[in-house]
């Protein structure tokens, strides 16, 4: 069964840095292009970052850009997200998406708080 399980959420003090985890399972991993977004509720879900399934393209959003790096080891099937230089704004839900053409999965979401 097709999976993504993300971890590596918590609280963290204003300036601090955390690496979420997205771990992939059934299915082949290496095909898909990875994206992280995140969701506060009564908004929108926002794309964070995306890294093309080699690994050797990558985008962010302007709010994240210089912060955050998105990075995937296929032999692995993980894809990661480190941010540093946190703000009490980027507190949300922080979901991994793998998609390939018209086929998406998403994990269950990390929960991600930023005090100030």
């Amino acid at each position: 069964q097709e999976q993504l399980v993300e971890s590596g959420g918590g609280p963290v003090q204003f300036g601090g840095s955390l690496r979420l985890s997205c771990a992939a399972s059934g299915f082949t991993f290496s095909s898909f292009i990875v994206r992280w977004f995140r969701q506060v509720p009564g908004k929108e879900r926002e794309l964070v970052a995306g890294i093309s399934a080699g690994g050797t393209n990558t985008n962010y959003a302007d709010s994240v850009k210089g912060r955050f790096t998105i990075s995937r080891d296929n032999a692995k099937n993980m894809a990661y997200l480190q941010m540093n230089s946190l703000e009490p704004e980027d507190t949300a839900v922080y979901y991994c998406n793998a998609y390939l053409y018209t086929t998406h999965y998403w994990g269950q979401g990390t929960q991600v708080t930023v005090a100030p």
